[in-house]
C-alpha cells in the first residue's frame, strides 16, 4: 500500500516558513495577477492566490479585466507594474481570450518577475540549467518527488504530457537531477510499456484515471498532475488512484497532492524574486 504524499499538507508548512522569514521585514514581497474575462476555472485559481497572499503577509494586487480588453491595454498594465517598485512578481492568469496573443504577453513579463517561469528567458535558463524561476507545477512535483527521502539520481523517470507548463520543465528538472527521462504523449506507441519502466511517474496528460495499476511498476512513485471530473462529476486525476495505490510506493492524490504545491511554490518563488530584487 503505498504511502499518500500529502501535498496540502506540505504546502502548509512551505508557507508558514516564508511568513516567519517576512514578519518583521518592513517591505513586504508584492504580486500582481492579471485576470482576463470570466472564466470560472481562472476565477478561482485567482481568488486562491489571492488568499494565501493576504495568509502569508504579501501585498497583493488583483487586476480584473472584461474579456473585450485590448492587447494594448494589457502590455501597459504590465510594464507599470514591471515599473512598480512594489511589485516583485506578475502573473497573467492563463488562458487568455482568443483575441489575445498570450506569447507575446507573457513575454513582456521582465523575467526577474516573471514568478510562473513562462517566459523565453526564463525556460531557456532552466534548459541550460542556470535558472531562478521555474514553472510552479513542475518545481512543486519536484518537491515532493524530493520528501520520499528516494534519490532521483539514476532512476528511470516517465513524464505522460509534454506542456510547456508541466511536462517539458518537469523532463528538464528531472534531468538536472540525473535522472533518466522519457516524455510520452498522445502519439507514444505502447504507453504502457513505457511507464511499466518508470520508478518515478509524472502524469501531465488531462486524462481522467487514465493511467491504470497494470501500467505502473511495483515500489515506484507516482506523481498525479491531472484535473479532471470522473463519471459521479468528482474531482479525480489522471491516475486510477485507488487501485494503482495498492501497488505504488509512493503517490500524491486528487485533489490535495499537486494543487496545493503549485500555489505554495508561486508563494516560494515570489519570495525569491522580491530577495533578488531588493539585494
Amino acid at each position: 500500500m503505498a504511502q499518500i504524499l500529502d501535498g496540502k499538507k506540505e504546502a502548509e508548512k512551505i508557507k508558514d516558513e516564508i511568513r516567519k522569514k517576512i514578519l518583521n521585514l518592513e517591505k513586504k514581497p508584492g504580486l500582481a495577477v492579471i485576470l482576463v474575462g470570466e472564466n470560472p476555472a481562472s476565477k478561482i485559481y485567482v481568488n486562491n492566490k489571492e488568499k494565501d497572499c493576504k495568509e502569508i503577509g504579501f501585498y497583493s494586487e488583483v487586476h480584473r479585466l472584461p474579456e473585450e480588453t485590448q492587447e494594448s491595454t494589457i502590455l501597459s498594465l504590465i510594464d507599470k507594474l514591471n515599473n512598480d517598485e512594489k511589485i516583485h512578481g506578475i502573473i497573467v492568469q492563463l488562458p487568455l481570450p482568443k483575441h489575445l496573443n498570450s506569447i507575446k504577453i507573457t513575454n513582456s513579463i521582465l523575467p526577474e518577475k516573471d514568478v510562473d517561469g513562462f517566459t523565453f528567458v526564463n525556460m531557456g535558463k532552466l534548459l541550460t540549467g542556470d535558472y531562478s524561476m521555474v514553472a510552479c507545477t513542475p518545481k512543486g512535483c519536484l518537491h515532493l518527488i524530493k520528501q520520499t527521502g528516494i534519490l532521483i539520481e539514476g532512476k528511470n523517470a516517465v513524464i505522460v504530457g509534454r506542456s510547456n507548463i508541466v511536462g517539458k520543465p518537469m523532463a528538464i528538472l528531472l534531468m538536472h537531477s540525473n535522472a533518466t527521462v522519457t516524455i510520452c504523449h498522445s502519439k507514444t506507441k505502447n504507453l504502457s510499456e513505457i511507464t511499466k519502466t518508470a520508478d518515478i511517474l509524472v502524469a501531465a496528460i488531462g486524462k481522467a484515471k487514465m493511467i491504470t495499476k497494470n501500467m505502473v511498476k511495483e515500489g515506484s512513485i507516482v506523481i498525479d498532475v491531472g484535473m479532471n471530473k470522473d463519471e459521479n462529476n468528482k474531482l479525480c486525476g489522471d491516475v486510477d488512484f485507488e487501485n494503482v495505490k495498492e501497488k505504488v510506493a509512493f503517490i500524491t492524490p486528487v485533489p490535495g497532492g499537486v494543487g496545493p504545491m503549485t500555489r505554495a511554490m508561486l508563494m516560494q518563488n515570489t519570495y525569491e524574486a522580491f530577495l533578488n530584487l531588493t539585494k
